[in-house]
């Protein structure tokens, strides 16, 4: 069976982006090449800062980058596009326009998991960047299933652990301060998590929570196996509603 092409937009950050081809391989029950999901993927960490333009005001819209990106991936084969960097949904409609294909909004999909599981009413707590509660990412995606996102109320220790990330990689520090997020937002009454960055996805396995944490990553990684319609590792959990 020939499976449909994937376009990745990626390079925010170049890490996450490999670690979200890394999970698709490890999700795949593949007996040889020919079962893994075909990808294009387009590396290009010069999207500008969407932390610059959506927390500073400063430097230039990544807008019409990401769209050049999508139109680039669609004429190259891809039938559908995933962008492994949660900030950068902002400019979901600017991509959905330049394309006829469709883009996996990963924190829609991670929303409609967190409802279904966790049903009406849930606290959400976000760990992710601040410009994700600026422009009411999170906010938006759960209140139209009635569920509420919450911040922790300090969470300049979680922007620079993502900046520490992509200038350093994983550290003990950055998961600290993870790790401290999480705990606040635990202690705000939060009954679930969400990890909502992808630089946070790389150190997820260091996070000790309490209470259940999906990571968006890990909900991309479900829509793209389930799209492209691979068959997935038996010891691998689905997290994507029938």
């Amino acid at each position: 069976m020939t499976l449909p092409t994937i376009g990745i937009l990626g390079g925010m950050g170049p890490e996450a982006t490999i670690l979200l081809q890394q999970r698709l391989i490890a999700a795949v029950a593949a007996q040889d090449d020919a079962d893994h999901i075909p990808l294009l993927v387009d590396m290009n960490p010069q999207v500008p800062s969407r932390l610059a333009w959506l927390l500073d005001h400063t430097g230039t819209d990544p807008g019409p980058v990401l769209a050049g990106m999508a139109r680039r991936l669609q004429r190259a084969g891809a039938a559908a596009l995933a962008m492994p960097c949660n900030t950068a949904h902002y400019f979901a409609p600017q991509i959905a326009a330049a394309v006829d294909i469709p883009l996996m909004h990963m924190p829609q999909l991670a929303a409609k998991q967190i409802a279904g599981q966790h049903g009406s009413g849930t606290k959400v707590g976000i760990l992710a960047s601040p410009a994700t509660q600026k422009i009411n990412l999170f906010h938006d995606a759960l209140h139209s299933r009635n569920c509420d996102a919450v911040y922790p109320a300090d969470q300049s220790g979680l922007l620079e652990a993502i900046r520490r990330i992509k200038a350093q990689g994983p550290c003990p520090m950055s998961a600290a301060a993870l790790q401290d997020g999480a705990e606040a937002l635990v202690d705000d009454g939060c009954e679930c998590l969400i990890i909502g960055c992808s630089e946070f996805s790389i150190i997820a396995d260091r996070l000790r929570a309490p209470v259940p944490a999906i990571d968006t990553l890990d909900v991309l990684v479900d829509h793209i196996v389930a799209f492209a319609g691979a068959t997935r590792r038996m010891d691998q959990p689905q997290l994507a509603e029938e």
